[in-house]
């Protein structure tokens, strides 16, 4: 059975992790405890016979050993092989997971749109949903040993209602040198498409969707076939295992306690490899999480509960198109037909998240001189593609008056408004000047020609 321990960590706590380390199903130490004991009895055989059997020279030999394999044991990429190994094996077993074939998107369109409360109506959509129940029995039959065993043969799915003795004539009678679990569906086509026929599937776009969701309920069948059938490539397999077990066969020697090299040096006797205990204990781990997870359709205790699958399939989807179908509760107002919102208790009310930036006040710095900002009137922006030669007369309107703005801002006056008494303009040149300062005021809305700056004192 799955071990879920989701309640013990719903809350983030002190040590929270702390309450899954003495846990015995499920666990590493489960797993792995029987390589621990091997790994523990073997170090300690060697470690005595060192101690107490080897003699002066003997003991010099396996000294210089034990450094040459604790040298050369480090060059094994142990975290990179197992890393990589185990991401992979992860990735597959939750793709297998997520291509578990479920009924319930096929059994709400089936309910929904095979009509007919009479029994022939009940058959349909019992006969339908059947159908799709069978085809993930056959699929999970041949790749769950769980499954495989509740099953053995094809009369005990008979015997178990997921299949007819015609049925099953039907299904020995197809000759096929692979898998058919395939065959039920393709019953179920056939079986919609006739109800289609009798008029209990209303048009083409309700047998559509009945088509497309039987697809992919298909194909995720198809994807736990393809799942078991092909696998991790076999050498990289063997690969991390080889990495795993050479390791800490070089272990056993190279992190003997032996004599240093130098006699002043000063090295602790640790008659207990804490560090090489741990470190077998993390890397073995390791293997032993991918050695779990790269086939989740055994019998550990982390498996797929396949057969509890299976009933919970059979009987969900019966009771969809079956026992509910038409069968619906009488309309009532509910409770918030005047009360617009759901109500709480004082004390559980939280304030309602309005955004991050909605609380915040801006605050002015004392220290800044408010400086005026003068009114000005926007100038009208046109979105409008326009040509070249309409935006080049406008940039030249706007020179001249900028240069008109500039004289004004100097304290000076307009050249049109008020002439020197040393130039003298003709009356054809006052009259244009009078309508260029006209149109400027117009068009522009420049507050510097209009402005108390600019008036006759």
């Amino acid at each position: 059975m799955t071990v879920s321990y989701t309640l013990k960590v719903a809350d983030a706590k002190f040590g929270g992790f702390s309450k899954l380390l003495f846990r015995w199903k499920g666990s590493i130490y489960k797993l792995l405890y029987r390589e621990f004991m091997v790994f523990c009895l073997l170090y300690s055989f060697i470690s005595v016979i060192y101690r107490c059997v080897l003699n002066m020279e003997q003991q010099e030999m396996f000294e210089r050993l034990a450094r040459h394999c604790n040298k050369f044991a480090k060059l094994i990429p142990m975290s990179f092989v197992l890393g990589f190994y185990v991401t992979q094996a992860f990735q597959r077993w939750w793709g297998q997971y997520t291509s578990f074939p479920l009924p319930d998107n096929l059994m709400m369109v089936v309910s929904g749109n095979v009509h007919g409360t009479d029994e022939r109506g009940r058959l349909l959509r019992r006969t339908l949903m059947r159908y799709a129940n069978l085809s993930s029995v056959l699929i999970l039959r041949s790749i769950s040993t769980r499954v495989r065993k509740r099953f053995p043969t094809l009369e005990d799915i008979v015997e178990a209602g997921f299949m007819t003795s015609e049925e099953l004539k039907k299904l020995n009678h197809l000759y096929s040198d692979f898998n058919k679990y395939w065959m039920p569906l393709a019953w179920f086509a056939n079986l919609a498409s006739n109800a289609r026929k009798e008029g209990r599937v209303k048009d083409d776009i309700a047998l559509r969707l009945l088509m497309d969701e039987l697809n992919n309920y298909r194909s995720k069948c198809s994807m736990l076939f393809h799942y078991d059938w092909i696998s991790i490539p076999l050498v990289y397999t063997q690969v991390v295992t080889v990495a795993v077990y050479s390791f800490f066969t070089f272990c056993l020697i190279g992190r003997q306690f032996v004599k240093p090299e130098k006699p002043e040096e000063k090295v602790v006797d640790l008659y207990v490899p804490i560090f090489t205990l741990l470190e077998f204990f993390f890397y073995a781990g390791w293997l032993k999480v991918g050695e779990l997870i790269i086939n989740p359709f055994g019998e550990d205790d982390d498996d797929f509960e396949t057969n509890q699958l299976i009933d919970r399939n059979i009987q969900v989807s019966m009771l969809a198109v079956d026992d509910m179908h038409q069968s619906l509760p009488p309309l009532e107002k509910d409770k918030y037909w005047v009360d617009k919102g759901p109500s709480y208790p004082l004390a559980n009310t939280k304030p309602v998240f309005m955004g991050s930036t909605h609380d915040m006040r801006i605050l002015e710095d004392v220290n800044e001189e408010s400086v005026p900002i003068p009114k000005t009137q926007m100038l009208a922006i046109n979105v409008w593609p326009t040509t070249h030669k309409v935006k080049k007369q406008k940039s030249k309107s706007l020179q001249q008056l900028c240069l008109c703005c500039r004289s004004t801002c100097k304290g000076e006056r307009c050249r049109h408004e008020q002439p020197s008494k040393s130039s003298v303009l003709s009356p054809q040149q006052q009259q244009n000047m009078t309508i260029q300062h006209v149109c400027q005021e117009q068009l522009l809305g420049s507050p510097e020609t209009t402005g108390p700056a600019n008036q006759d004192p």
